[in-house]
């Protein structure tokens, strides 16, 4: 399924299929031009509705391996001697006791980068308990600061545990070590774990604390909702406006756009008159929609910009221009990214419906013995 086009084009990856950080991972390194074959089984756990709706699976082959099985296993370890990097988000141990180790990859294909994504890490007191990403950036002194004064911390969504701190992670720890193989011939493990990575994630804000430029509280600081220059603001349709002008020029400007250039307002950094300036930006929001608000900030340099649900992205001109996001086979997803100028990724691939079997041809696999699987029920 790959397309052979993109920065990665020529790199071969396997996939242990799973939810969160792993399965999103492996997409981006399919929109990037590697070929990736994603080993599902089938007694698949939890799923996240229609298969064949799940963008997180574009870009790869779908192949379903009963890898309880002895052969099943076997098919895996052959498919990995034709593999630059394998992938797999199980807890640490499950795939030792399936027989699928890092140790039993490398002994198949010693140049092998092995990439291990867990919540808690590879050791560690936690290590084997069970959690999902609120848990994972709740001790990760991450969860705490996302709040609003005096209220409850909001999960932000699961953008910063899964795939900030965890997919985005992983992918940069496998790319380096393929580049290190490259040069050494050796592959390695990556233990990437989502604590850690969303744990470097607050580097800033552990230097602005270090700085006293950061309280521990909640929703009193610049870049936690506590700065009445960098919110949300209610419009009167019921929408809402993000204004966020933290540099001086640009909060000029926006006090223009406001109505409020020539108003007796305290200085912008008078964090005393931090209350006085919130009611009189929500006054002067509340006074048009959301659409007048848009086309009122189009093109300045204000750092305004209407907050819209995922449904009216798409349509948002700067979006549509660059093609931020595509639709295949009706479906409305967002198109890879970064990009590059020489080695442009290929066009989105469509989200496989079934498994195929005979894609493992590609991987070195005799077509008579992916019959065999495929009759004795091991390969589906």
């Amino acid at each position: 399924m790959a397309t052979g086009v993109g920065p990665l084009a020529g790199l071969r990856f396997i996939e242990m299929a799973g939810i969160g950080p792993a399965p999103f991972a492996a997409m981006v390194l399919a929109d990037l031009g590697a070929e990736g074959v994603r080993i599902e089984s089938p007694r698949p756990g939890l799923t996240l509705g229609d298969p064949a709706r799940d963008i997180t699976r574009r870009g790869r082959d779908v192949i379903v391996v009963d890898i309880r099985d002895s052969d099943g296993r076997e098919l895996v370890l052959k498919v990995a001697e034709s593999a630059d990097l394998l992938i797999e988000g199980f807890r640490p141990g499950v795939m030792e006791r399936l027989g699928l180790s890092p140790q039993e990859c490398h002994e198949r294909r010693p140049s092998l980068v092995y990439g291990r994504m867990t919540g808690w890490g590879q050791d560690g007191p936690w290590a084997r308990t069970a959690g999902h990403d609120l848990d994972y950036i709740a001790i990760a002194g991450v969860l705490g600061h996302i709040a609003r004064h005096g209220q409850t911390p909001t999960p932000p969504l699961n953008l910063v545990g899964d795939y900030g701190g965890g997919a985005m992670l992983l992918l940069v720890g496998v790319l380096a070590a393929l580049w290190e193989a490259q040069r050494s011939g050796v592959g390695q493990v990556v233990d990437a774990a989502m604590v850690d990575g969303a744990a470097l994630l607050m580097s800033l804000f552990h230097s602005m604390a270090a700085q006293e430029m950061w309280q521990l509280e909640a929703g009193v600081n610049l870049l936690d909702s506590g700065a009445p220059f960098y919110d949300v603001y209610r419009t009167a349709d019921g929408g809402h406006l993000a204004v966020g002008c933290l540099e001086p020029a640009f909060y000029a400007e926006w006090l223009r756009i406001a109505g409020l250039a020539d108003a007796d307002l305290p200085a912008q950094y008078d964090v005393a008159g931090w209350p006085t300036l919130r009611a009189e930006f929500a006054r002067a929001v509340a006074t048009r929609t959301r659409e007048e608000w848009a086309a009122l900030a189009d093109g300045t340099d204000a750092c305004v910009a209407p907050v819209l649900t995922m449904v009216e992205a798409p349509t948002h001109p700067h979006l549509a221009e660059r093609g931020t996001f595509v639709t295949v086979e009706g479906l409305v997803q967002a198109a890879p990214a970064p990009r590059f100028d020489r080695t442009p990724s290929g066009p989105v691939a469509a989200i496989p419906s079934a498994s195929s079997p005979d894609a493992l041809r590609g991987w070195g696999v005799d077509a008579d013995h992916i019959l065999d699987l495929v009759r004795r029920g091991i390969l589906g």
